[in-house]
C-alpha cells in the first residue's frame, strides 16, 4: 500500500521562498505590508509546491469564507425550466469564479423553506447573499436582514424607500415597455393588448405601467385588453385564448416576457391568426433559447440578463471588501433596454 502524499505546509512554503511563516500567511490570505519582491517569491513557492490553503484556518484570519449564497425565491421546477434564471446564474458564476468565490445555490419551494434559508445565512457559512425573483409579500428580505448578511437584490424591491440601504440591479422595465407599445402604435395598431407577468413582482408591475403610459396618452385605454399571467408559456396560452374570446378585434399584443409571448404565438397559430399581419406580437427579455424557437422570429425588448448577474456579484464583492457593508455598499444600478426588431412586429 503506497504512502499518502502529505500536503505542503506554510512552513514548507516559507522555507522554499526564504521568508518567515508570517510573511507567507499574509500573502496567502491577502494581507498588506509585504514588499512586492517577497510576494512574488511566495507565489512562486506556492505554485512549485502545489500549496492549497486550509479554508477553515484561512477564514479565522480573514473573517471571510469566499462563498456567496444565491437565493432564488422560486420553486426548482420554475428555476430549471426558465432560461432567465440560467442566464442570470451564468453571469453571477462568471464573476464569482473570477474572484475565487464559491456560489451556493439556495431555492425556496415554499414558506417552510424561508426559515431554513435564513438560518443558513445567519450561520456564518457565506459572506453575503444575492437574492432575486422576490414577490411583494415575501418574508425573505426581513429574514435576511435579521441574519445580518450583506445583500444585493436582483430587481427593484417593492419595499424599498428609495434610500441607499437597499442595493439592487434591475433594467428599465417601464421604459422598455413604453418602447414596445410605441412601436406597435407606430405600426398603426390600435387594439393593443398586454399580457402581464405576476403583478406581485415589480418587474411585471413596471411593465404594465409602461404599457398604460403609452395607451393613456393615445386615448386607447381599455381594461379588457389587459390580461394577467405568470411569465410562463402555459400562462401565455391561457391569457391569449381569453383575450381572443374577450376582444376578437385585438391587433397587437405586448407580452410581459418572451416565454409568455411564446405561448401567445402558439394560440394565435391555432386560432388561424397570422403574425404579424393580423396580430403583431412583442415580448420582453430577448432570451435566445426562447426567441430561436418562435415562428415568426420574435420582436422583443432586450435586457442584458447575464450582465445583470455579473453586476449583482460585483456590487456585493465590492461592498465586502470595504469592510463595512452597511455604509460602504455602492449604489443600485438600472440598466437600459433595447427594442430588438424581428418579424413578429
Amino acid at each position: 500500500m503506497s504512502e499518502a502524499v502529505s500536503r505542503p505546509t506554510l512552513e514548507a512554503v516559507a522555507a522554499r521562498a526564504g521568508v518567515s511563516r508570517a510573511t507567507v500567511s499574509r500573502v496567502v490570505n491577502g494581507g498588506d505590508g509585504v514588499r512586492e519582491p517577497l510576494v512574488e517569491r511566495v507565489r512562486q513557492a506556492v505554485e512549485e509546491l502545489g500549496y492549497v490553503p486550509n479554508q477553515a484556518a484561512r477564514s479565522l484570519v480573514t473573517k471571510r469564507h469566499d462563498a456567496v449564497a444565491v437565493v432564488i425565491a422560486e420553486p426548482e421546477t420554475r428555476v430549471f425550466t426558465d432560461p432567465f434564471f440560467a442566464l442570470q446564474l451564468r453571469g453571477i458564476s462568471k464573476e464569482l469564479t473570477a474572484r475565487d468565490n464559491q456560489l451556493v445555490l439556495l431555492l425556496t419551494e415554499g414558506r417552510d423553506d424561508h426559515a431554513r434559508v435564513a438560518r443558513y445565512l445567519a450561520g456564518g457559512h457565506v459572506d453575503g447573499a444575492l437574492v432575486f425573483s422576490l414577490h411583494l409579500d415575501d418574508p425573505l428580505p426581513g429574514l435576511i436582514e435579521g441574519a445580518g448578511v450583506p445583500t444585493v437584490f436582483g430587481g427593484r424591491p417593492g419595499w424599498s424607500d428609495g434610500s441607499n440601504s437597499v442595493v439592487y440591479v434591475d433594467c428599465d422595465n417601464r421604459g422598455g415597455a413604453q418602447d414596445a407599445v410605441r412601436h406597435l402604435a407606430g405600426l398603426g395598431r390600435r387594439r393593443i393588448a398586454h399580457i402581464t407577468g405576476p403583478l406581485d413582482q415589480t418587474s411585471a408591475a413596471d411593465r404594465l405601467q409602461g404599457y398604460r403610459d403609452v395607451m393613456d396618452i393615445a386615448g386607447e385605454t381599455d381594461p379588457r385588453l389587459i390580461v394577467p399571467s405568470d411569465f410562463t408559456p402555459g400562462g401565455g396560452e391561457r391569457a391569449m385564448g381569453e383575450l381572443l374570446d374577450r376582444c376578437p378585434d385585438v391587433d397587437a399584443v405586448f407580452a410581459a416576457n418572451d416565454l409568455t409571448a411564446l405561448g401567445a404565438l402558439r394560440v394565435l397559430r391555432e386560432r388561424g391568426r397570422r403574425v404579424p399581419e393580423d396580430v403583431a406580437v412583442i415580448g420582453f427579455d430577448d432570451m435566445l433559447p426562447v426567441t430561436e424557437q418562435t415562428e415568426p422570429a420574435l420582436t422583443t425588448v432586450r435586457q442584458d440578463i447575464e450582465e445583470m448577474g455579473r453586476l449583482m456579484a460585483r456590487l456585493l464583492l465590492r461592498a465586502l471588501t470595504r469592510g463595512n457593508p452597511a455604509t460602504g455598499a455602492p449604489s443600485s444600478v438600472i440598466l437600459p433596454t433595447t427594442l430588438v426588431r424581428r418579424a413578429s412586429a
